[in-house]
């Protein structure tokens, strides 16, 4: 009984302190809405509340009214979009070819991978910045997407080695001495288990180029061309003075994209591992 009681209360320290976590992370956003909704004379009170007490849309209306928004939201979901898919067509054959052909070049490959995320922004921004000026492909999106992809690869590639990995190579072994040649196991077995991990990959792709703000601050110059997280500084003052509420209110639009995208997704990856298992 004794050992009964303490799996349970051990059980409840682990509960309590998910929903400790699950609070420290949701606090910020729960706050970013609450502000965004609230009226100017509720966000100036010395005694802020949870919930606006006159919920009020001004915000957004002087949000959308003072920074071209849509076209800045167009810019990012371009830019990530087409680094995303860009990150995960190139890295997953090599994910393919690393996790399957091990030795010498594929140690030094995971090397790589591992110094690459080590570089802060900072050492390759000015180097980086003279390369896409002598190909001419300063204040582009082309060229800021081909910076997101090179940014984004090492780590997507590290992902796709794990789940490559975790797929058995005797189900390509067994597909073989049925017969199937080596790009019909690719498509028809292990690319169904890779799906997931894909999917994974890219949505981690998409919101890492969807929140980048220094490269897209540092490489585009033309207000017509910047991306979201970059408009959104422009609710700031010449003296760091915050226009809070519109400021909140457009924070707030910019993160519906990756959460909306995220809880589509996130049923389709679950239900692509339990297929996964069920084949394995």
């Amino acid at each position: 009984m004794s050992a009964l009681r303490a799996g349970r209360a051990g059980r409840a320290g682990q509960y309590v302190a998910l929903v400790c976590y699950l609070v420290f992370l949701a606090f910020p956003f729960l706050w970013l809405v609450s502000t965004a909704f609230k009226p100017a004379r509720e966000l100036g009170s010395l005694h802020p509340t949870w919930i606006p007490e006159q919920p009020t849309l001004d915000n957004f209306r002087q949000a959308f009214d003072e920074q071209p928004l849509l076209q800045a939201a167009g810019n990012s979901l371009l830019a990530a979009v087409a680094a995303a898919l860009t990150a995960v067509v190139i890295a997953t054959p090599m994910a393919y070819v690393m996790a399957r052909h091990r030795g010498r070049l594929t140690t030094a490959a995971t090397g790589w991978v591992v110094v690459s995320q080590a570089f802060p922004f900072v050492l390759v921004i000015i180097p980086l910045f003279l390369i896409l000026k002598n190909l001419h492909l300063i204040n582009t999106l082309f060229g800021l997407i081909t910076v997101y992809v090179v940014w984004s690869l090492p780590f997507a590639l590290w992902m796709l080695v794990g789940y490559v990995r975790a797929v058995p190579a005797e189900l390509e072994e067994a597909a073989a001495v049925d017969g199937a040649g080596r790009l019909r196991t690719l498509v028809s077995v292990t690319a169904p288990l890779l799906a997931p991990g894909i999917v994974a990959t890219a949505l981690f792709a998409f919101i890492t180029a969807w929140n980048e703000f220094f490269f897209a601050l540092v490489l585009l110059k033309t207000p017509e061309k910047q991306t979201l997280p970059v408009v959104l500084t422009h609710f700031l003052g010449a003296e760091g003075a915050a226009d809070l509420g519109p400021l909140a209110a457009a924070a707030f639009l910019a993160t519906l994209p990756s959460l909306v995208i995220f809880a589509i997704i996130q049923k389709r990856i679950t239900g692509g591992m339990l297929a996964g298992a069920v084949k394995n």
